[in-house]
């Protein structure tokens, strides 16, 4: 699996647990509604700095949010 869709799935997973739409973790993050879909669908290769805003918006830190089955095995 692509490592842009592993991104996704996990902010995705994460945002749903946090009970927010796409929309509230965009303002949150301070990143367009758009580009948060696209970064779920990992249609967006996501820059450093906006996967540190959108992990920073779910409150989990970068070790939290790759600290996942995910992200043990890539490929």
């Amino acid at each position: 699996m692509d490592i842009k869709l592993k991104v996704g799935q996990r902010i995705k997973v994460l945002r749903k647990e946090k009970n927010l739409s796409q929309e509230g973790l965009a303002n949150k993050a301070e990143v367009d509604r758009t580009y948060m879909t696209e970064v779920e669908n990992g249609k967006r290769n996501i820059s450093i700095e906006n996967l540190e805003k959108i992990i920073g918006a779910l409150e989990f830190s970068f070790t939290d949010f790759f600290n996942s089955s995910e992200f043990k095995k890539l490929s």
